[in-house]
This record gives structure tokens, C-alpha cells and sequence, in this order.
């Protein structure tokens, strides 16, 4: 019998009034509409028929030092995190075909209360941690109050308004307090890693470490040099892994991941088959410096863009607004007038971006036009305290097509200053005191001073010295955690259904919490009370005017310099992988977690038979 069929029936029932009543149920989602029945035997973008084995080799940039990857102290391996490899287990896990469900794993069903209030959790008998060690109940509750309590920023926002209680061995429920947002619930049932409390009884959860922690997933770190690679191993006795969730999935392996100092020595290590995989974000890098590689002019390496179904959020300059002289929203408005996308993009992306002009770009969240009148409901109450603009059309940065060029933009950014007590003394713009106005952009990466070099020099022709301070990786994180910045390049990137983590980047709570998102430092009662909308918005028509409302406020206050962004992926990779036949999922690029080792292709492209 499948697993999921002795899984109690998914229904929600549908009172007079439209009231709902829960029952346990093999998924949950926000607004709780789940695609795939309590039979399902797979995800329809996975293969259940492919072979296990091989090895994958990707990169990452920078430096680690610690492979916890729960706190903020130290500097983790980012690429663990983001190519979503399952260490820790989560009570259910997402479709990524849909926007926001997930689907039975440590948790057989969960049934939430009517109110949302609470959300109780049976656990699967079978689950384990690779000691073999159950996954218990006390586990759950241990994970969730030490995260809550003593994890990354961001996680302690996710999870502030949680608590936990162990009905039974098996058996947990969490208990949301007022005010909690609407997809708690589905935060803690996909995001809450499941650690073990035995195992951190003698090992102290706060501290950085080398030494892999217990885990639960398809994979548990087997090799770690420090700041140099990270190996990762498939778990052959993996408990979970012929779950429905899982068919077809985690089919390495070994997954190494390598890392290089600047993107530079890591392309070149590319084409020299040191890894096996990379998603290009460069524009100059895809555009000109693969075509005349033999690796790729023989088939040997292969070039695949696919299209990406998520939010490309906001990428750009995060002005640091604790900072006196970028704490008026008129000043920061000068910086964005300053900047010449449309030249960059010609003459240095090749044309292949398109300006940013959303906080949830690429997506149904993103303002457009002039605001509706369900957004209007919600910004009336703010009027006065908001710009004035949110009333009238969506934020876009200015266009330099025009004839002209940027000195029409640096007029009225040259005005906009003025307004806001600087003038021009001798060349170089000052303050009331006489003080210059003087900014830097932190950055690690050489590639970015092609595009902020140009940029430098439109801010000097407002009289603004500005300069580009490059530091190594590790003071680069030092420095983000503790805002000691000006300008910051970062990227928000919202779930297709947002959730808490609108306050880690824009709420006023976490302004001055070090290791937070709130680069910008935004402390605006507005923001926070948008957020709250989103956040308890009864149906997706709802949210999309709350998110809307909220995008306009963000935008229309300048807390970013807008960059930019594609709508897909670019990856270039040696053609020994093997992927579905199925389309990928409209929310994930598939890779890592549903491509395989092909031997027989390893054999022609240079021989390696994935060991």
C-alpha cells in the first residue's frame, strides 16, 4: 500500500457561513489548497526511476569557518543553504510546483486550528537521526526554542511568536500568539530544522564547529577543510528516502562543494573541470567567455537557460539609513537619479538585464499602475506618513533613453539635495557645517567596480566623493552583520507567498539587530503596520493588495537603489548529469535536488566515473 495511504484523509469542511473546520491532513499551505491527494507517489517533476550514485561538485565564493549553520556567529557555507541540500530534516517539505505547500516527512499530518492558532504535528514512527536515534517529539520542541531564542536573526524573526509543547512522544503542537503571521504554521512545518536535543546536551548549539552536528537528512557532511571544501555524502540508510517526497530525489552520492576567493579563479577552475556545475550571474561572463572554450565548443560542457517562476525580488544598493546623511528619503532619491542603468546595461550586460523596479519583481506581489482600491484601504490610514507618490503610480526610477542622457537626471538630483540642506562649496557638496558628503560602497568582488566605477563618476559630478572600498570576504560578512557600511549591494528575495521574513529585511524591530537583513535600517511605523497586513491577509486577493501597498511605501522611500534582474537561470555545466524528462518545478531550478550522475556521459567528457 503506498505510504501515504494510511495517512488520515485531507479534508477541510466547510460549515455554514463558510467557516472552516481542520482535520489532520498529509500537507498544508497558506490558504490551505494543496494540488497533489494523500495517494500521491511523487512529485511530478521528479524522476522515481533515477539512479543513485556519482559524484557532484559545485562551488561557492568566499570563506567558512563553522558548518553550524543556525547561529550567527562565524561564517557558515553558504552554498549548503542555497542549494537547499537537506541536512536536517523539517517536519514537511515543499513542492516547489505550488506556491507555498509542503508535504508529510518527519510529520505524518498535521491538523491546524480553526483560529490558525494553533497547529499540532503527528510524527512518522520511522523517523531517525543518523545515529539512528529517533526523532521525538522533545526534539521539536528543543529545535524551536533554541533557534527562537539563541539562532541567526533571521530565524529568531521567522520564529518569534512560536512556542511548542510535546503532547506525546510523538505528537507535538505549536501555539501562535496575536498577531502571529498567517503562514506560521507552514514556517514551522518547512523551515524548522529538527535537531537533536540529546545530541546538544553535550555540544553547545551557540558555538561555531567543524565537527558536523548530528543530522536527520538525505545527506550528512562526511569531509570538511576549513575555508576550503565542504563533502557531503548520501545517507544509504536514510530513513525517509522512499517517501513520496523524496522519489527521485537526492540522487548523488557525494556532493563537494569547493570554494574559490573572487568569480574570476572560479570560472577558470570551470573550464578546467575542478567542478562540475555553476548558475552564471555575470552578464559579460555568459556573453563572452564561453563561446570560444573547447570544453564548450565540443559539447562537453553544456549552456542551459531556464526560465525562474519566483520573485526576483529587489536587488540594489542598500543605503544605510542610520547613517545621518542618507537618513532623508530626498537624499537617497539623488542616488538612485544618479545611476545610468540603461548605459550600463548597453554597454556593459550586453542588454540582458531589465531595470528593477520592485521589491517583489518578476511576480503578482509587484505594484503596478496607479494603486486599487484595496490597496487604497490600506494606505489611506498612512496617509501623511508615507510619500506622497504611493498615491499616484508605481515607483520607476528615472530613464536616461531619452535624449540627454544623465544630465537631466543629475539636475533634478542636484535640486533634490538642496532641498535637503547641501549645497555645492568649491566643487564638492557640503553640508550646513560645512561637512562633505562622502560615500563608499563595501564590496569584495572586483567584477562590480566595471559597473560602479561609471557610477562613481555621475555622484562626483554632484560634488559627492564617493569611493569603493574592497576588503577580503570574512571582513566583508564582519562588517554587513554589523552595518558598517554605506552602500551595500543585497538582494531581497521573497517566497511567492511572503511571509515573516518581511520583517528580518523591512521591520523596524530588526533595524538594530546585528546579522539581520534590515540592511537599509528601516524604522517606519508604516512599513511595520503594511507588513502586518501581508502578513494576516484572509486569501491570496488580500495579500497581493497588502504586498502591493507595501512595495509602493518601500519603493517610493528609496531605502534601495534599484539594480537589476532576469527572470531565469543560466547554467553552464559538464555534460555528465542526467535530469527528468518532466518540466522543471515553476519555483526551483531543479538542480541539485533531482538531477543525477550519468556515467556513461562522465566516460566522454574526460573520464571521471564519479568517485
Amino acid at each position: 500500500m503506498p505510504v501515504l495511504a494510511v495517512l488520515t484523509l485531507a479534508l477541510m469542511i466547510l460549515l455554514p457561513g463558510g467557516q472552516a473546520v481542520s482535520e489532520p491532513r498529509h500537507g498544508i499551505s497558506v490558504f490551505g489548497k494543496l494540488k497533489y491527494g494523500p495517494d500521491f507517489q511523487h512529485f511530478d517533476w521528479a524522476d522515481p526511476t533515477a539512479p543513485k550514485g556519482g559524484l557532484l561538485r559545485i562551488r561557492d565564493l568566499g570563506t567558512f569557518d563553522t558548518v553550524n549553520l543556525y547561529i550567527l556567529k562565524g561564517r557558515r557555507p553558504s552554498a549548503v543553504q542555497v542549494h537547499e541540500i537537506r541536512l536536517h530534516e523539517r517536519l514537511m517539505v515543499r513542492s516547489y510546483d505550488e506556491p507555498d505547500a509542503h508535504y508529510a516527512l518527519v510529520a505524518k499530518t498535521v491538523d491546524v486550528a480553526e483560529d490558525g492558532r494553533t497547529a499540532t504535528f503527528q510524527l512518522d514512527p520511522r523517523a531517525r537521526f543518523h545515529d539512528g536515534s529517533p526523532i521525538r517529539a522533545d526534539d521539536v520542541v528543543w529545535s524551536l526554542n533554541a533557534i527562537r531564542d539563541e539562532g541567526h536573526p533571521v530565524l529568531r524573526s521567522v520564529f518569534a511568536r512560536a512556542t511548542a509543547e510535546a503532547l506525546a512522544p510523538d505528537r507535538v503542537r505549536f501555539s501562535f500568539a496575536k498577531g502571529a503571521p498567517r503562514d506560521l504554521a507552514v514556517r514551522v512545518a518547512g523551515d524548522l530544522p529538527i535537531l537533536s536535543a540529546t545530541y546538544y546536551e553535550s555540544h553547545d548549539f551557540t558555538e561555531t564547529t567543524l565537527d558536523p552536528p548530528l543530522g536527520s537528512g538525505p545527506y550528512r557532511i562526511s569531509k570538511v577543510r576549513s575555508g576550503s571544501s565542504v563533502e557531503m555524502e548520501r545517507v544509504t540508510d536514510y530513513w525517509a528516502a522512499d517517501l513520496p517526497v523524496n522519489r527521485g530525489l537526492w540522487n548523488f552520492d557525494t556532493i563537494r562543494v569547493d570554494y574559490y576567493q573572487d568569480r574570476t579563479s572560479a570560472l577558470l577552475s570551470f573550464f578546467a573541470d575542478e567542478y562540475d556545475f555553476r548558475e552564471e550571474f555575470t552578464s559579460k561572463s555568459w556573453a563572452t567567455e564561453y563561446d570560444d572554450k573547447k570544453p564548450v565548443q565540443d559539447g562537453r560542457i553544456e549552456r542551459l537557460t531556464l526560465s525562474d517562476g519566483r520573485p526576483s525580488g529587489a536587488q540594489g544598493w542598500f543605503v544605510n539609513a542610520r547613517r545621518a546623511r542618507f537618513a532623508d528619503a530626498r537624499v537617497r532619491r539623488a542616488l538612485d537619479l544618479a545611476f545610468d542603468f540603461e548605459w550600463t546595461n548597453r554597454n556593459i550586460f550586453y542588454g540582458l538585464y531589465k531595470r528593477t523596479g520592485s521589491v517583489f519583481e518578476n511576480s503578482e506581489l509587484a505594484q503596478d499602475g496607479p494603486p486599487s482600491a484595496a490597496e487604497l484601504a490600506l494606505l489611506e490610514p498612512l496617509r501623511g506618513q508615507v510619500p506622497d507618490g504611493v498615491f499616484a503610480d508605481a515607483y520607476q526610477s528615472a530613464s536616461t533613453e531619452a535624449r540627454g542622457g544623465i544630465r537631466g537626471q543629475l539636475r533634478q538630483a542636484g535640486r533634490l539635495l538642496k532641498q535637503a540642506g547641501w549645497e555645492i562649496r568649491d566643487g564638492v557638496l557640503v553640508d550646513a557645517n560645512g561637512e562633505p558628503f562622502a560615500l563608499e560602497f563595501l564590496m569584495y568582488q572586483p567584477s562590480f567596480e566595471r559597473v560602479i566605477g561609471p557610477y562613481v563618476k555621475n555622484l562626483e559630478r554632484l560634488g559627492i566623493r564617493a569611493t569603493m572600498r574592497f576588503v577580503d570576504a570574512a571582513q566583508y560578512v564582519e562588517r554587513v552583520k554589523a552595518f558598517d557600511f554605506d552602500l551595500v549591494t543585497a538582494r531581497f528575495s521573497p517566497p511567492e507567498t511572503p511571509g515573516a521574513e518581511l520583517y528580518s529585511f523591512w521591520g523596524s524591530a530588526q533595524a538594530d539587530v546585528a546579522g539581520s537583513n534590515n540592511y537599509a535600517g528601516v524604522k517606519d511605523p508604516a512599513v511595520d503596520a503594511l507588513i502586518e497586513n501581508v502578513l494576516s491577509a484572509p486569501d491570496r486577493p488580500a495579500l497581493l493588495a497588502a504586498t502591493r501597498a507595501l512595495d509602493r511605501v518601500i519603493m517610493w522611500n528609496n531605502y534601495i537603489i534599484p539594480q537589476w534582474y532576469k527572470g531565469e537561470h543560466n547554467l553552464a555545466y559538464w555534460d555528465r548529469f542526467g535530469r527528468p524528462a518532466a518540466p522543471k518545478p515553476d519555483y526551483h531550478r531543479g538542480v541539485v535536488n533531482s538531477w543525477w550522475f550519468d556515467s556513461d556521459k562522465a566516460r566522454r567528457t574526460g573520464g571521471r566515473n564519479g568517485g
